[in-house]
């Protein structure tokens, strides 16, 4: 069995809702792992899955769910889903995007870890939350049509009168 399928079976219950206690441990050790990370500025994951879990102090079914978190802000994971024990890993890391990813997904027990400050200052810190926020934000640049200006259909008829109502 791969390794996600395990984490799947014992994180979900059969209504597939979160199990509390095994998130819980999980989130503990996920957060240790990005101390230890920061605090090194370890910017290179290399060695396979089994290597990894015992240095981060994880089961190898914890450190691919690790995995499953950061796939998206790092290039050169295998598939999630083929990653087994023996699988070798080998990554690096891009601060920049790992920090706008923590925010985007709005674990904010990781992004305002004070390790950061090992990367960092605050105020790229606050520069790169911005950029973060401000990436999904719409801007209009026509001219809204008002209530009572002709309609842009040509009927002559006011906006109110004709294509709003």
């Amino acid at each position: 069995m791969k390794l996600m399928d395990s984490w799947k079976r014992v994180a979900y219950d059969r209504q597939n809702q979160p199990v509390k206690h095994v998130w819980d441990e999980f989130l503990a050790k996920e957060k240790s792992v990005y101390v230890s990370l920061l605090k090194e500025k370890q910017s290179r994951m290399e060695g396979t899955v089994t290597e990894l879990a015992e240095k981060f102090r994880m089961t190898t079914v914890q450190m691919c769910a690790f995995f499953d978190g950061i796939h998206e802000c790092v290039d050169g994971l295998p598939p999630i889903t083929e990653i087994e024990d023996t699988t070798a890993i080998a990554f690096d890391i891009e601060f920049d995007r790992l920090y706008k990813q923590m925010v985007e997904y709005k674990a904010d027990n990781l992004y305002n870890l004070p390790e950061w400050e090992n990367i960092f200052t605050a105020d790229r810190q606050k520069e790169l939350y911005k950029e973060q926020k401000s990436s999904h934000t719409v801007v209009r640049n026509e001219a809204k049509v008002g209530r009572n200006d002709p309609c842009a259909c040509g009927s002559g008829k006011k906006y109110k009168k004709c294509c709003a109502s």
